[in-house]
C-alpha cells in the first residue's frame, strides 16, 4: 500500500483511466452500470472527467484518482451528489484495479475521502452503498466506521438490471478525526 495516494482527477488522467478501465472491464462489470464502448476509450474517460470535474466545480462533487507509485491510476474515488443545507451529505463510490486488490488501497483512499468530506467540505454524513454480495466492499466501509443501516431494493441499474444494495453511512461525530495528508 505504500506509495497510494489519492488527488483530484485531471484531464491528462484520460489515458490512463482508459487502460486501467479497460483491463478490468470484465472484473468491474458486475458492479456498475453498463457502459457504451466509446467509455473505455481515451475520448471516453477525457469526457466523464470533464463532466466529474464540472460537478467539482459547482460544490456537487469532488473526484479523486487513486494513484499508485510505479503503477499510475490505479482506481477511483468519488463523493457524489454532495447536498448541502440541512442535510450536508454526500455519498462515496470507488473502484480499484483488480492487480491492487486486497492490499488495502481501497481502505486508504477511503480514509482520503472521509478527510476531504469530514474536513474541507465540512460534511456531517457520508453514505456508501454496495451490492448485497459484495463482500469487499462491505468490508471495506465497515473498516473505515460505516455502519450498516439498511436494505434498498431495487436501488440502482447494475449490469443492466435493478439490483438491491446494503445501505451504509459514517457520521463525522461518530467516528475519529480524519487522518491529514502531510
Amino acid at each position: 500500500m505504500t506509495g497510494t495516494t489519492t488527488r483530484l482527477l485531471r484531464p491528462d488522467d484520460a489515458a490512463g483511466l482508459a487502460a486501467v478501465r479497460t483491463a478490468n472491464r470484465a472484473r468491474l462489470a458486475p458492479f456498475e452500470p453498463r457502459r457504451s464502448e466509446a467509455f473505455y476509450t481515451e475520448a471516453g474517460q477525457r469526457s466523464t472527467i470533464d463532466e466529474r470535474l464540472a460537478a467539482h466545480a459547482e460544490g456537487r462533487g469532488v473526484p479523486l484518482a487513486i494513484v499508485d507509485d510505479g503503477d499510475g491510476v490505479v482506481g477511483e474515488m468519488t463523493l457524489s451528489g454532495v447536498v448541502r443545507g440541512a442535510y450536508q451529505s454526500a455519498s462515496v463510490g470507488y473502484w480499484v484495479a483488480e492487480h491492487v486488490a486486497g492490499r488495502g488501497v481501497a481502505s486508504a483512499a477511503l480514509a482520503d475521502a472521509q478527510a476531504i468530506a469530514f474536513g474541507t467540505l465540512g460534511l456531517h454524513r457520508l453514505q456508501g452503498e454496495t451490492l448485497v454480495d459484495n463482500i469487499a466492499s462491505q468490508t471495506v466501509l465497515e473498516r473505515a466506521g460505516f455502519v450498516r443501516y439498511g436494505l434498498a431494493p431495487d436501488y440502482l441499474r447494475i449490469d443492466g438490471r435493478w439490483q438491491a444494495h446494503v445501505l451504509y453511512q459514517c457520521i463525522a461525530s461518530a467516528r475519529p478525526l480524519p487522518r491529514v495528508k502531510e
